[in-house]
């Protein structure tokens, strides 16, 4: 067996390991979709508060309820259609969706994501509310880092940006949503458009 046949049998066995142990049917259009539908959300959002007259939101208020479901209706469409987009790609690629890299992923990604959501949640029943925004982009940009091992490596660099725009945000919170809106919203695009054209065309 020459050289050359060692290199591409090391390289084929390199390829098996790499789509076992990571998940490569995260779809980008996903990503895009997530981002206008932050958008719109945001949009949604601002209105009503410029509706109700004040430029902040009362935790018992009628109006942080709508914006309430309004931010559950967003994840809902993101993850459905996630899901969705995703599981197309898989089998286009002739995957399968649920498989042991898809679950390391899920599970990397929820630690720092659920245990952020739990803290935001813990310092608005108590009233500490100003950096719920920078809050929010930190410990999504966490879930991100941690997950991107499992998957399409390009990741890490999204979460890395929602982190710097969680700090940066930490310093002016009183521009929370716009920075919410970048991070959410704008980057999804952008990081969607970038995985579309350089993976999944």
């Amino acid at each position: 067996m020459s050289t050359e046949d060692y290199l591409k049998d090391i390289t084929e066995i390199k390829d098996m390991m790499n789509k076992s142990s990571r998940f490569f049917s995260l779809s980008g259009l996903s990503g895009i979709m997530a981002g206008i539908y932050a958008l719109i959300g945001a949009a949604i959002a601002y209105y009503l508060v410029s509706i109700s007259g004040r430029d902040y939101l009362i935790l018992d208020g009628k109006i942080f309820s709508y914006i309430l479901l309004d931010l559950i209706v967003v994840a809902t469409l993101s993850i459905v259609t996630a899901i969705f987009l995703s599981t197309r790609k898989a089998r286009k690629n002739s995957e399968t969706l649920w498989n042991s890299a898809s679950q390391r992923l899920i599970t990397a990604f929820l630690i720092p994501l659920l245990t952020g959501g739990a803290y935001i949640l813990i310092k608005i029943s108590s009233h500490h509310y100003g950096l719920t925004g920078s809050l929010m982009l930190i410990f999504y940009g966490l879930a991100l880092v941690n997950a991107s091992k499992y998957t399409i490596g390009n990741v890490k660099y999204l979460g890395y940006t929602e982190i710097v725009l969680g700090l940066i945000c930490a310093i002016y919170p009183g521009y929370g949503f716009w920075f919410w809106v970048l991070g959410f919203g704008v980057m999804h695009i952008v990081y969607g458009s970038l995985i579309y054209f350089n993976h999944d065309r």
